[in-house]
């Protein structure tokens, strides 16, 4: 059976969602993937990288914080994060930030999301959004904003690395989704600005995009508490379809300070 698509007009142009034929859906926004759900099932993740941003999260993140934790979400597409923490997570918080308000109301018809508290959708620009939050208002920051394939520049500045560290609990976490190029000069850039701000970064990624051998997506995290993989993640990030690796502060700060095309060494 051949999957299914509908088109629907947003404030950004078009979206399209996919049926397809095992009952998932995959919500494309002029073209580009941008979420897959499964109704029914919120904790299946089908993006390699939304699983390695909740593998970590999953297992750096103390259970006895996680049912009062407070999650932000910049960007919403599907909500497909969101909807797993909601799940995963029991009591969390989470409010998406959604800059295209038609999206945003077919996303809550279409994809199966939570109502608040649990999911909180808001309509606005996400660097925007970001300048308004106070000190120490959420436990996680996750960033997963696109324009067609590139990230927004002002959610790439220091300027924007300082006032999400600010905004975010001692013990917190940002994480974001880099869609970087085979040089990994996104990648490069990004961590170069994060090094500046959080005094501890790291990096999750499959091994080829890790070489700068292809385009991809790298999952930078940063923090103001020290970062380690613990053997559950280890584990976790090896047993998914795209086995992937974690990759520590000391690999972060080298790959920010090395020529565009050049990777650190293992």
């Amino acid at each position: 059976m051949a999957a299914k698509s509908e088109f629907y007009e947003i404030d950004t142009g078009v979206a399209e969602v996919l049926h397809e034929p095992d009952g998932s859906m995959v919500l494309l926004v002029n073209g580009v993937p941008s979420s897959h759900i499964v109704p029914g099932e919120p904790t299946r993740l089908d993006f390699e990288y939304m699983r390695w941003i909740a593998d970590f999260l999953d297992t750096h993140y103390p259970d006895e914080a996680k049912p009062k934790s407070r999650l932000t979400h910049l960007g919403g597409g599907a909500c497909t994060l969101a909807r797993y923490f909601a799940s995963r997570w029991k009591g969390s918080r989470n409010t998406v930030v959604e800059i295209d308000s038609e999206l945003a109301v077919l996303a809550r018809e279409l994809f199966y999301i939570p109502r608040a508290p649990a999911v909180k959708i808001r309509v606005g620009d996400a660097r925007e959004v970001t300048d308004t939050f106070k000190p120490a208002t959420r436990d996680v920051i996750i960033r997963d904003v696109f324009s067609s394939a590139t990230t927004p520049r002002n959610l790439t500045t220091v300027e924007f690395y300082e006032n999400a560290r600010a905004s975010i609990s001692n013990s917190g976490f940002y994480v974001a989704n880099c869609g970087s190029y085979a040089d990994l000069k996104e990648a490069k850039e990004e961590l170069a600005g994060m090094c500046e701000v959080f005094p501890h970064v790291a990096a999750i990624a499959d091994p080829p995009m890790l070489k700068g051998r292809r385009y991809g997506n790298i999952v930078l995290i940063g923090a103001n508490q020290p970062i380690e993989a613990s053997p559950q993640l280890n584990r976790n990030l090896l047993m998914g379809a795209v086995p992937a690796q974690f990759k520590d502060d000391t690999w972060c700060r080298a790959l920010a300070t090395t020529p565009r095309y050049d990777v650190p060494a293992e």
